[in-house]
C-alpha cells in the first residue's frame, strides 16, 4: 500500500476513495480499523472512522489505531480526512486528530485545506467559502452536531490546535508547486505547524498535491487528495462498475439545506414517509414497520428524518442533542439492517451520521469503489448482492436520488 487515509466519517471516506481511484489508484474503503492484512494489489487504503462527532481523546485513540495499521501496510505517506465544510465543535476534533498523527509521524509542516471546488468549497485569504458565501452563512451553522459558526480555518483550527496556525495565501498558490513549497518551508520556520492552504480550482489542488509530495501527513477535504495519485506515478482512469438489479430504498437523515430539497424534489414523483423522533422514542413508528413500507411501496421510495432548523431546534431541546441523533441513528440502523434481510440490493443514504449508522449496523467491512455518481459521491458495492451510495448532507445535485438509483442497478 502506497497511501494511507484515515477519514472521520463514512460519506467523506468514500469521497476520498472516490478521488482517488478517479486518478488512478486501485483503491479500498476499510469500514472501522482493519484486524487482517491489506490485499497486496490496493494502491490506496482509505480507513473511515465514525470520529467526527464523539470525544476528542476517543476520536485520537481511533485514529492513532488507523496509523498503526496503515504503517504496518507499508503506506510512504498517509492523508487525515475530514469534511470540506470542516465540521467540528471548538474542542476538536480536527485539531486534536492532526496533532497527535503529526506528533506520531514526525510532520512539521501540516497542510490543512478543506477546499473542494467541485462542490464550490473553497479557501481564500484563510476563509472558507461555501459557493458564494462564507462558511459561516451557508446553513451549516445551523447544524445540529457541528454548528459552524466561524469561516476563518485559522481562528477554526487554532482554537483546536496546540501548535500555530500559518497560511500560504492564493497568489503564491497560483505561481505554483515550487512557490507553494517555499512558502510552506517559511512558515515552518517561522514557528508555524498546521498550514492552512488557500484553494479556488481543481488546478489549485493539483499544484498543491505536487507540493506535498514529500511530506509525511496532508489533512484536508477529498479535494486535495486531486494531485496525489501522479505523485505515486498514477494517472486518471475510468473507474469499472457493474450495476445491481433489484429493489431499492432511500433513507435520509441529513437535515443540511442541500439534502432537504433533494428530499422535497424527490417527493414530488416518489413516495415517501416521514420519521418523527417523538414517535420513534414512543415506539409510535417502528423499524419494523418502516422496512416493511419501504419493501411493500413501488418505485423509488423514501423515509426521511430531514426537517429544517426550528423543527430540530425543538426536538433537541425537548429530548436532548445527542439523544437525539443516537435514536435516529440507531433506528436507520434497524431499518437498513431489516430491508437487507427482505432482499432490497440498492441503498441509497444521506446524511454522515446516518450512512456511519447504517454501515455498522450492516457490519459492512470493506467497500469497493464503482463510479461517480455526483461530485464526491461514488457508488458503492458492499456485496455481491448489495450496492450502496452514502452521500454527505451538502453533495449532489436536487435530483440526485434518481440519479443515483439508476447508476447504483435497475429494478
Amino acid at each position: 500500500m502506497l497511501l494511507g487515509c484515515i477519514g472521520d466519517d463514512f460519506t467523506g471516506s468514500s469521497d476520498l476513495a472516490n478521488t482517488l481511484a478517479k486518478a488512478g489508484m486501485r483503491t479500498v474503503q476499510f469500514n472501522g480499523v482493519p484486524t487482517d492484512s491489506a490485499a497486496s494489489d490496493i494502491e490506496a487504503g482509505v480507513v473511515a472512522l465514525k470520529s467526527r462527532s464523539i470525544a476528542p481523546a476517543d476520536a485520537v485513540k481511533l485514529s492513532l489505531e488507523a496509523l498503526s495499521w496503515l504503517q504496518s501496510q507499508g503506506c510512504q505517506q498517509f492523508y487525515f480526512k475530514y469534511c470540506s465544510t470542516f465540521d467540528s465543535t471548538a474542542q476538536g476534533n480536527i485539531g486534536p486528530v492532526a496533532d497527535a498523527l503529526a506528533d506520531a509521524l514526525d510532520a512539521h509542516k501540516v497542510i490543512v485545506c478543506p477546499a473542494f471546488p467541485g462542490t464550490g468549497r473553497s479557501i481564500y485569504q484563510g476563509y472558507l467559502f461555501v459557493n458564494d458565501v462564507l462558511l459561516n452563512e451557508s446553513g451549516m451553522e445551523n447544524h445540529p452536531l457541528t454548528p459552524m459558526t466561524d469561516a476563518n480555518l485559522r481562528r477554526l483550527m487554532t482554537a483546536q490546535s496546540q501548535h500555530e496556525v500559518g497560511l500560504v495565501p492564493a497568489d503564491t498558490v497560483f505561481s505554483g508547486a515550487a512557490a507553494i513549497s517555499q512558502r510552506l518551508e517559511a512558515e515552518h520556520q517561522s514557528g508555524k505547524r498546521m498550514i492552512v492552504v488557500d484553494a479556488m480550482r481543481d488546478q489549485d489542488l493539483i499544484e498543491i498535491g505536487v507540493a506535498a509530495k514529500d511530506l509525511p501527513l496532508i489533512t484536508g477535504g477529498s479535494g486535495l487528495a486531486l494531485g496525489l495519485p501522479a505523485n505515486f506515478g498514477r494517472d486518471a482512469k475510468r473507474v469499472p462498475w457493474t450495476p445491481q438489479k433489484g429493489k431499492a430504498a432511500i433513507l435520509s437523515g441529513s437535515c443540511s439545506v442541500t439534502t432537504r430539497r433533494q428530499v422535497e424534489h424527490h417527493l414530488e414523483s416518489h413516495a415517501g414517509l416521514k420519521i418523527e423522533l417523538t414517535d420513534v422514542i414512543s415506539g409510535k413508528q417502528s423499524a419494523k414497520d418502516v422496512a416493511q413500507w419501504l419493501h411493500d411501496t413501488d418505485g423509488l421510495p423514501m423515509v426521511y428524518s430531514s426537517a429544517d432548523p426550528q423543527e430540530v431546534q425543538k426536538i433537541q431541546e425537548a429530548i436532548g442533542r445527542e439523544a437525539s441523533a443516537s435514536a435516529l441513528e440507531n433506528f436507520f440502523g434497524e431499518v437498513a439492517k431489516l430491508l437487507v434481510k427482505q432482499g432490497i440490493t440498492r441503498l441509497l443514504i444521506a446524511g454522515g451520521e446516518t450512512s456511519g449508522a447504517v454501515v455498522e449496523s450492516l457490519e459492512i467491512n470493506t467497500l469497493q469503489i464503482g463510479t461517480e455518481i455526483d461530485p464526491g459521491v461514488p457508488a458503492l458495492r458492499a456485496s455481491d448482492n448489495l450496492v450502496i451510495a452514502l452521500k454527505s448532507g451538502n453533495f449532489g445535485s436536487v435530483d440526485y436520488f434518481a440519479k443515483a438509483a439508476a447508476v447504483l442497478g435497475e429494478p
